[in-house]
């Protein structure tokens, strides 16, 4: 694993999950003290109506209970994400029902415990799929939503009953995918979005991720560079020390007739970044390979711990292998200074 000796980074990883099935799709909390980790478990990458959502919890960051499942009542569910929003916890997920992944709606459950919860309702109008929410100064919670029909960006605010509405436009260029948002010290908003452009054998020169920021009320957004460095599938941002970090699928360039980004044939990696409003910094690769990413991030004990799957690193296979092969679900612990 290559480490940046003279950023003073050292990263740490251990297995949670590696039962033979391909977990994947994580996200990461704390709450009532204790690491809540959320994780889709299915036969592979692809839609099934025998996928689930896991939620675990530990005390210590190393062992792990479950605390509660989540079935798609016939369909295929993923792409989880928790929020503590007024004491409880929140689950998101995307409801899908084509094997190749293109959900259709966000729904949402919420507990006391962590372990009753309540039925899946909807979250946000339909096509709109939320990714990470994040809570302002002020107390409102907001969350970045792509719709995949529309190649479209908006930013959502939670109104009653955890419902999310539209607040504003963050972009529609042609290509705006994933979205994940960060506020920073002075109040602004941050948003990185994977920008498609093609993909599947080949990938494309042209994919990327799009760099946005806007000042409260968030309802005007600047769009800042479109960095080539990596399509940054599934991103993940979190502040550690005052500076803005993310996690996401990279694909580290390479020549030949797969070396573009979005390549199928090409191999990934899960890998940490300093981001500003203008640029995307290599830091890291995390121990990774073949299908990997969708990381979450928590703040809990004094340290930064980062969720994320990955095929066995070992075999850095190509991706496309990994989408059809088990995955295991890994917890990182950042230590140091960047």
């Amino acid at each position: 694993m290559p480490v940046l000796a003279e950023r003073l980074l050292r990263v740490g990883s251990r297995t949670v999950v590696d039962d033979g099935l391909h977990n994947a799709f994580t996200d990461l909390v704390t709450w009532q003290g204790k690491l809540w980790l959320a994780y889709r478990a299915a036969p592979n990458h692809f839609g099934s109506k025998n996928s689930r959502i896991v939620l675990l919890r530990s005390e210590d960051a190393h062992t792990w209970q479950k605390a509660a499942q989540f079935t798609g009542q016939g369909e295929d569910i993923r792409d989880p994400k928790l929020a503590v929003i007024a004491g409880h916890l929140v689950l998101f997920a995307l409801r899908n029902h084509s094997l190749d992944p293109k959900p259709y709606q966000t729904v949402f459950s919420c507990s006391d415990d962590g372990q009753v919860w309540e039925a899946f309702s909807p979250a946000a109008p339909g096509g709109w799929l939320l990714g990470k929410p994040k809570s302002a100064a002020d107390g409102n919670w907001y969350a970045p939503g792509h719709n995949i029909n529309q190649s479209a960006v908006r930013l959502f605010r939670m109104s009653e009953n955890f419902y999310w509405q539209m607040h504003a436009i963050i972009t529609q260029r042609q290509g705006a995918d994933e979205t994940a948002i960060e506020f920073q010290q002075d109040g602004g908003l941050l948003a990185v979005t994977r920008m498609e452009a093609g993909g599947g054998l080949f990938g494309s020169l042209q994919a990327g991720t799009m760099l946005l920021c806007a000042k409260p009320p968030y309802q005007s957004w600047e769009t800042g560079n479109t960095c080539h460095l990596t399509r940054l599938d599934g991103p993940c941002l979190f502040t550690d020390e005052g500076q803005i970090l993310a996690v996401g699928r990279y694909q580290p360039r390479v020549s030949g007739l797969f070396g573009k980004s979005g390549s199928v044939l090409a191999r990934k990696r899960t890998a940490l970044f300093r981001i500003s409003q203008s640029s995307l910094d290599w830091l890291a690769d995390l121990p990774s390979a073949g299908d990997t990413s969708y990381a979450g991030a928590a703040e809990w004990d004094g340290k930064v711990f980062i969720s994320y799957y990955t095929s066995p690193p070992e075999k850095d296979t190509l991706w496309i292998a990994g989408m059809l092969a088990p995955a295991s679900i890994r917890i990182t612990t950042l230590e140091g200074e960047l």
